[in-house]
């Protein structure tokens, strides 16, 4: 599948997500697409410091991601260090 189009359709598909996360003050942004196809992300406002972001990151937002799109291995959060 062309890179391009994979990459609007991951940003698709973190656009439908975003609501969810902004109910609970949170947000997602996409940061790349890496070549063994793995989606890095970053979690900011309270899903940057929740306890739970790694379950919302890989139960939620992963797991849409792969069922969409199957060429995805995995959804990963950037980390500030």
């Amino acid at each position: 599948m062309d890179r391009e189009l994979l990459e609007k359709r991951v940003k698709n598909i973190l656009e439908q997500v975003r609501p969810y996360l902004q109910q609970d003050g949170g947000d997602v942004n996409f940061i790349e697409l890496t070549d063994d196809m793995v989606v890095m992300v970053e979690l900011t406002g309270a899903c940057g410091s929740c306890p739970y972001s790694t379950m919302t990151l890989k139960n939620g937002i992963e797991s849409v991601m792969k069922k969409s799109i199957p060429e995805i291995k995995s959804v990963e959060q950037v980390k500030d260090f």
